[in-house]
């Protein structure tokens, strides 16, 4: 049996298209594991000085979205300002509650609360100024944003914010609200 190269050719093109398939399969499953990870049982204090601890935040079964942010940063305020329009909507909607976590350090901590009322956000406001909830969710740059599903799943994560990030936000919370 002869075989010309143009049909040799298309067989190792197939072979090298059917490993690189096998490979991406191979870590789309290995990841799919590490992305079941829980909100971690990390204690906060809000911008009373009420310690809360965020693992048990969604023990009512709502979809808890955390929004880390920091005073000096305008695209963080500007996103928690932008979702504010909708955020009674999206509870009715979708029971969910959006949790603005501060990382400002301990000298800026003094600064939350006044910008928290004079932006009049409705949002249960976290303080994180050591760092360790950041620290433990391995992310370095806000805006920041982080969904868990009602049984404390993480499920979506995103870094950075451009005018229009809250729509792919909502089709988050479309998806695992079920609608």
């Amino acid at each position: 049996m002869v075989i010309d190269l143009p049909t040799v050719i298309k067989i190792l093109f197939m072979k090298k298209l059917l490993f690189l398939s096998l490979i991406i399969i191979t870590i789309n499953f290995i990841t799919a594991g590490a992305q079941d990870k829980k909100i971690p049982s990390v204690t906060l204090s809000d911008v009373d000085g009420n310690k809360v601890d965020i693992s048990t935040l969604n023990k009512d079964g709502k979809i808890i979205v955390f929004d880390f942010w920091a005073t000096w940063c305008v695209p963080c305020k500007k996103e928690l300002t932008n979702i504010v329009q909708d955020y009674a909507d999206w509870q009715k909607k979708y029971n969910v509650e959006i949790v603005a976590v501060s990382i400002d350090d301990s000298r800026n901590t003094s600064k939350v609360k006044p910008t928290v009322d004079g932006s009049a956000w409705p949002y249960k406001v976290l303080l994180d100024p050591n760092g360790d909830l950041k620290r433990t969710l391995g992310f370095q740059n806000v805006p920041y944003v982080l969904v868990a599903d009602k049984n404390g799943n993480i499920v979506y994560q995103h870094t950075g914010y451009v005018e229009g990030d809250e729509f792919e936000l909502e089709d988050q919370l479309k998806k695992l609200a079920g609608q």
